[in-house]
Parts: C-alpha cells; structure tokens; sequence
C-alpha cells in the first residue's frame, strides 16, 4: 500500500512539472499560476460566505417555523448543508493548488541563486525571495485558519438536517432552537476568518505583481 502511494504522489508530481513546463512555453510562469491560483482563491472564499450567510438564513427560518410543510424544509435545509460541504471542498481544493505552485516556484527561485554571477543581483534576488516565503507562509496559515472554521459549522448543520430527518415534527424545531445561537456565532467567526484571509491575499498579490 505505501509503495502504492509513493507511486501515485510520483504520478502527480510528474504531471504537474509537465503543466508548468507546457505553460512557461507559451509564456506563463509560475509566478503567474500562482497569482491565478490566489485570486481564485479569493473567488471561493466569498462564494463560501455567502453560501455559509444563507445556509445561517435557512437555519433561521426553520427555527421560527409555525406550521407548513416541514418535509419541505428539511429539504431546503439538506440542500443547504450539502451547497456548504461543496464550497468548503472547493476553498480546500483551491489552497492545495496554491501549495503545489508556490512549492514548485521557491525551490525553481532557490535553484537559479545559483546561475548569478552578479553578486548584487543575487543578493537582491535572495532577499525578494525571503520576503515572499514569508508572506506566502502568513497567507498559508490565514487561509488554512479559515478553512478550518468551517468544519464546525459543517458539523453542525449536517447534525441539525440528521436530526430533522428523523423528527419531522414540532418538537424537533423546539430541540433546534436551541442550536441556533452556537451556530450563529460560528459562522460568524467563519465570515471573519474568511475576510483576514481575502485582506491577507490582496496583500500577498501586490507583492507578487510588483
């Protein structure tokens, strides 16, 4: 099994050095994809904020329930869990692309240190390249931050639809009033994190494209 992991990881590495040989052919470097891939990046992320905003308006409402349909509203309250869990997969799919570029665009930088013969541009190139780790690492972490703020929420909606399910009835949304608050709160730091991280982008973006 481990040999089979080793071969796959192999694999995908192999397939992304093709992508960035096939790209810098036609005039697209790295540091391009990974300006591409932040600002997409950003995309998800206000995407997920509004979806998380309107899973929380859902939740509202079925709380304040007062007769109607209630197999209807598990189903709006469903499809609101299952819109969530896909944004949160795609804001993480999106950091893990960011990953592999800025990965493969500072070992590319360090690597070409060492073609200088210039010393003054060397030691000018080197200092560029500290900078950046070192913003790209804040990024890192603030974005990973965010993303990790959604799991508690995903929980939590994904127990409240579980729970509706089983217990279409009146006193089931007397049981949910109470998750309301919890949940409210947490989206509320999701919201937060998520905009640390899109202000942290803005600034990791002007640096790349000075």
């Amino acid at each position: 099994m481990a040999k089979f992991w080793l071969v796959l990881l192999l694999l995908l590495s192999g397939c992304q050095q093709a992508y960035y040989s096939t790209m810098e052919k036609v005039g697209v470097h790295k540091r391009d994809i990974l300006v591409d891939r932040v600002e997409n990046a950003q995309k998800s992320q206000r995407e997920a904020q509004e979806q998380f905003s309107s899973a929380l308006e859902q939740f509202s409402a079925l709380v304040k329930y007062d007769g109607g349909d209630l197999q209807r509203q598990y189903k709006l309250t469903q499809a609101e869990y299952d819109a969530c869990e896909k944004s949160a997969l795609d804001v993480k799919n999106r950091i893990d692309a960011i990953e592999q570029v800025a990965e493969a665009l500072f070992k590319e930088w360090q690597q070409e240190l060492k073609e200088y013969s210039n010393q003054s541009l060397k030691r000018d190139s080197e200092r560029k390249l500290s900078q950046t780790r070192r913003q790209y690492t804040s990024l890192l972490v603030t974005m990973r931050q965010a993303e990790a703020t959604m799991q508690p929420v995903l929980s939590s909606l994904k127990d409240n639809a579980l729970y509706l399910k089983h217990n279409l009835n009146a006193q089931a949304i007397g049981a949910l009033k109470g998750e309301f608050g919890s949940i409210e709160r947490d989206i509320s730091r999701l919201l937060a994190e998520m905009n640390k991280a899109i202000a942290e982008s803005e600034r990791f973006l002007t640096t790349l494209k000075q």
